[in-house]
């Protein structure tokens, strides 16, 4: 039998957690999603991280729905970024060490959900672009 404390959990956060529905809730769900980001780092044993991918899960529902797919492969993009910007590997430290960027521009790590929101913050684009 569900407790009273966990529906009660529960019902209040259907405030913040659904699956958007227009662009306002999903910005404002992104928005939510880059604040927790910004809370939990790179500690997966924060308390919020599973929230996190939650609502990362949530947002792609959306993206799948209302936003179309690139045609263009993600690392292209991301090196199409770094060369208009003039970054190096160094200037890339949302996603890791220079180790971890060698890796992912070279193909041999893909993007986690938490550089992709990275990304898509100091480029202002969408994050489905690197999905």
């Amino acid at each position: 039998m569900l407790q009273p404390q966990v529906a009660d959990t529960l019902t209040r956060s259907t405030k913040f957690i659904f699956v958007p529905t227009s662009e306002e809730e999903f910005e404002g769900l992104v928005e939510l999603l880059d604040e927790i980001t910004d809370v939990v780092r790179d500690d997966e044993t924060h308390p919020l991280a599973k929230v996190m991918d939650v609502m990362g899960v949530l947002i792609k529902e959306y993206e799948d729905a209302y936003i179309p797919e690139p045609e263009s492969h993600p690392i292209s993009v991301l090196r199409y970024l770094m060369e208009e910007y003039e970054l190096k590997q160094k200037d890339l430290t949302e996603l890791g060490s220079q180790g971890v960027v060698s890796e992912i521009l070279n193909g041999k790590r893909e993007l986690n959900l938490r550089q992709i929101r990275a990304l898509s913050s100091r480029f202002n684009i969408p994050a489905a672009v690197f999905i």
